[in-house]
């Protein structure tokens, strides 16, 4: 008996101190967090939460586990391969893509906590895609096409609007190399240049780009 009880005082310190060491590392793990800016610049936590509160930026993760950098919502750049990339498009989505006309693409990255949440019907979705596609039209003379990397979550748009698969990982390598919450856009123009959106945006935002990237 004596030797029982024995080991049983073993077996409760042992847990006692497997549950202080977890929580120990819980603490330091959260105390243990670096934060960078848009350029890899360390910065304090309180400075990161300053500047990602003006909703100009996103949070994404860093180098390493327990990093946060900060990147800008909007991005500006060029590519070279137009042509190659209306190609691909018109393969999958079985459409014509007028070279003379910015292309649109609205970017679903897959299921996430800000793109599965909400209260949205599909009377709703209709209306909102619907004065999307109209404001576009005015402005761009064309369509969105609506791409996406992974389709769980995407049945709520079922008899809204058609999804297509990116083609070879295209539209994520070139535009979308993070996972943004939500879901993002590209405008690009018929010589190359580009505005993409990274997160949840306005209708507003999208028409704003479209008569940027027409002139």
């Amino acid at each position: 008996k004596t030797v029982v009880k024995h080991m049983k005082k073993i077996l409760l310190t042992l847990i006692f101190a497997t549950l202080i060491c977890s929580c120990s590392s819980t603490k330091i793990s959260k105390n243990n967090y670096k934060y960078f800016d848009e350029n890899n610049s360390e910065i304090s936590k309180s400075k990161f939460d300053r500047i990602r509160s003006t909703n100009k930026f996103l949070d994404i993760p860093g180098d390493s586990t327990n990093h946060k950098k900060l990147t800008l919502r909007e991005n500006r750049g060029k590519i070279t391969n137009r042509p190659t990339l209306e190609l691909l498009l018109e393969k999958q989505s079985n459409r014509e893509i007028d070279s003379t006309k910015p292309i649109i693409i609205l970017y679903y990255p897959g299921k996430d906590p800000c793109n599965s949440s909400g209260t949205a019907t599909k009377e709703s979705l209709k209306n909102w895609f619907g004065q999307l596609e109209d404001g576009i039209e005015q402005i761009a003379e064309t369509e969105p096409i609506y791409i996406y990397k992974d389709y769980e979550g995407l049945e709520k748009y079922d008899g809204v609007m058609t999804w297509y698969k990116d083609p070879e990982a295209t539209i994520e390598r070139l535009f979308f190399k993070n996972h943004y919450p939500c879901s993002s856009f590209v405008v690009i123009s018929k010589e190359g240049d580009y505005i993409s959106y990274f997160g949840e945006f306005a209708k507003d935002y999208v028409w704003k780009a479209a008569e940027i990237m027409s002139e």
